[in-house]
C-alpha cells in the first residue's frame, strides 16, 4: 500500500473543501485544483477562516493550524499533481465529466498514485469513516432517500401547499431533522441536488424521481443555494428575492 504524504482535491466546492482542509490538519500535503480561479481562491480563504477558527476554540493546537496553513495550495493547473500520493476529485455529479477527469489525471499522475472519487450517486468504489453496506444501485442508501425528499419539499412549495419556512420548521419538529429539507438543499447547493436527482431518474427509471419543474427554474436562475448567495432562501442582502412560478 502506497504511503500518502501528499493529496490532490480537485474541485474547490464545500466537499473538495473540507477534504482539503481535514488532509492539511492531519499533516498532509494539500494542493487544491479548481478550473475557476474565484472558486479557487474562495475555498481557500474558506479552509484558512475554518483552520484559525478551530485554532481559536482550542480544537487545533495553534503549531498544527501554522503547519496546516504551510501545506496547503492552490493550483490552477492539473499539472501540478504529478506527485501527489492520491487524488480526490469532488467536481459536479456528472459521470462523463468525471470519467474524462480520470482520463486525464491518469496521464499526468505517477504510476504508484491513487485516484478516488467523492461521487454521491453514481455507482463507483467509495472511501469512508463509519462502513454501511449498500448494494451497487444509483444513489446507494442516503442519496436514495434524502434526495426524494428533497424534492418533494419542492414540489410542496411548487404547489402552494406552505411556504418554505413553514415546510423546514414542520419538518424540523415532526421528524427531528437539524435542518429542514430546503435549507438542507441550500447547503447541498441546488445544482447537486439537481444532477443527483437526474442520476437517480436515469438508472432506476421511475417518474417519482422527476426533478421538481421548481428545482430546474431555480438551477437555471443561477439560484444555487447558500454558496451563490441565494437559493431557496436569500443569503445575501443585495440579491433580490425572486417568486417560485406557481405551476396552473
Amino acid at each position: 500500500m502506497v504511503e500518502i504524504k501528499s493529496i490532490g482535491v480537485v474541485g474547490g466546492g464545500q466537499m473538495g473543501s473540507g477534504i482539503a482542509q481535514l488532509a492539511a490538519a492531519n499533516g498532509l500535503d494539500v494542493i487544491v485544483h479548481d478550473s475557476d480561479s474565484t472558486a479557487l481562491n474562495k475555498a481557500l480563504k474558506s479552509i484558512s477562516d475554518n483552520i484559525r477558527r478551530l485554532v481559536s476554540r482550542g480544537h487545533l493546537s495553534k503549531d498544527k493550524g501554522a503547519d496546516a496553513f504551510r501545506r496547503l495550495k492552490g493550483a490552477s493547473n492539473l499539472e501540478d499533481f504529478h506527485r501527489v500520493d492520491i487524488v480526490i476529485e469532488a467536481i459536479v455529479e456528472s459521470e462523463d465529466v468525471k470519467k474524462k477527469l480520470f482520463a486525464h489525471l491518469d496521464k499526468i499522475v505517477k504510476g504508484s498514485a491513487i485516484l478516488a472519487s467523492n461521487t454521491s450517486s453514481i455507482s463507483i468504489t467509495r472511501f469512508g469513516k463509519t462502513i454501511i453496506c449498500s448494494q451497487d444501485f444509483p444513489g446507494f442508501i442516503v442519496n436514495r432517500i434524502l434526495m426524494p425528499m428533497i424534492n418533494e419539499a419542492f414540489h410542496a412549495l411548487y404547489t402552494g401547499v406552505a411556504t418554505k419556512e413553514d415546510i423546514d420548521t414542520g419538518m424540523k419538529l415532526g421528524t427531528n431533522h437539524p435542518m429542514g429539507p430546503l435549507e438542507l438543499a441550500d447547503f447541498i447547493g441546488l445544482d447537486v441536488c439537481l444532477s443527483i436527482m437526474k442520476v437517480l431518474h436515469a438508472g432506476l427509471g421511475d417518474s417519482k424521481y422527476v426533478p421538481c419543474p421548481l428545482l430546474v427554474q431555480y438551477v437555471d436562475a443561477g439560484r444555487l443555494g447558500k454558496k451563490r448567495g441565494i437559493g431557496v432562501y436569500n443569503y445575501s442582502k443585495t440579491t433580490k428575492e425572486m417568486k417560485p412560478l406557481a405551476r396552473l
